[in-house]
């Protein structure tokens, strides 16, 4: 009996240190389960802090290219070459040069405006690099009415030259007085526009 007795005392005292023992085992589990969310939400502050710098970093530098650039830009807005195609713009150029130089007749056709490609890569950011041929036929007194006349046409737009051929025209001699060519010259030119990667491309068939 005494036996018997002494056992039911231990068993309480056993079954209360299990209860107390497990009960710690489970507050250590949670406080390491806390202690790891913890850890992880610091990573995750970071990482937003640190994207967060690097998004106002990036800011400030696109701030500051703007501020550098922003009179280039303006200016290349100016001559025409960022911004929509002045075709019309071009063809009064011609004109007014052709009537002010007082050249020969010449003749142009300029092509639809597609994707210019450049030898060497150039960085154009949102906008996409575009080109109009222009095939142009001159007749010519001497060669600087060809140098005048691009050299004024500059002035009015960018453009590239792709190629210019100069002959000498082999027609009979001209009468007294009557200005005649004695060159003539067949060029081909790519007007350049930068214009937003998002914009409306000119439909196929319109050209001038």
């Amino acid at each position: 009996m005494i036996l018997f007795r002494d056992f039911s005392l231990l068993r309480n005292a056993v079954l209360v240190f299990l209860g107390t023992l497990i009960l710690g085992l489970a507050a250590v589990v949670a406080s390491i389960w806390h202690l790891r969310q913890a850890h992880l939400q610091e990573a995750a502050a970071l990482l937003e802090r640190d994207a967060a710098r690097l998004r106002l970093a990036h800011a400030e530098t696109e701030k500051e290219e703007i501020r550098q650039y922003q009179p280039q830009f303006i200016e290349l807005r100016q001559r025409g070459l960022v911004g929509p195609e002045r075709r019309l713009d071009w063809v009064e150029a011609i004109r007014r040069i052709q009537e002010q130089r007082r050249l020969l007749p010449l003749n142009y056709e300029i092509d639809v405006q597609q994707p210019y490609r450049l030898e060497t890569a150039l960085p154009t950011g949102d906008y996409s690099l575009l080109g109009s041929r222009m095939v142009l036929h001159m007749d010519l007194l001497h060669e600087l009415d060809l140098l005048n006349f691009l050299s004024d046409l500059r002035v009015n737009g960018t453009f590239a030259v792709q190629d210019c051929t100069i002959r000498r025209t082999a027609g009979a001699a001209p009468a007294p007085g009557v200005l005649a060519p004695t060159l003539n010259a067949d060029c081909t030119l790519n007007w350049l526009t930068l214009t937003p990667s998002a914009a409306p491309r000119r439909p196929a068939g319109a050209s001038l």
